[in-house]
């Protein structure tokens, strides 16, 4: 495993910008994770094995959910932004202008 998730020399970063990589890391984790599982179930024709790897694909989106959230409560404005983008309906494009206007 690398370590070499910083741009700038590690001991001149507070804990609280270290933490941050960390989980930034772990969320760019989850999301391969998701996306492999999801390349290995669209080839997999054993129906059990499929099964397994949608179980285990659920897990981790639910890690870049959680990854993601802890994220948006440490940067409020990015927690705007989103806001007008997720869930809603209408045109991403739109609502993603939508929510730089709302960060704003």
């Amino acid at each position: 495993m690398s370590f070499d998730q910083y741009h700038e020399p590690a001991n001149e970063l507070s804990a609280e910008t270290r933490t941050f990589a960390r989980m930034i890391v772990s969320l760019t984790e989850e999301a391969e994770a998701i996306n492999w599982y999801e390349q290995r179930i669209s080839v997999e024709t054993d129906k059990a094995a499929k099964a397994i790897m949608q179980n285990a694909q659920q897990e981790e989106f639910k890690h870049f959910g959680m990854d993601l959230e802890f994220l948006l409560r440490k940067k409020p404005v990015w927690r705007k932004t989103l806001q007008a983008i997720l869930f809603q309906k209408g045109d991403i494009v739109k609502l993603g202008s939508k929510g730089e206007e709302a960060a704003e």
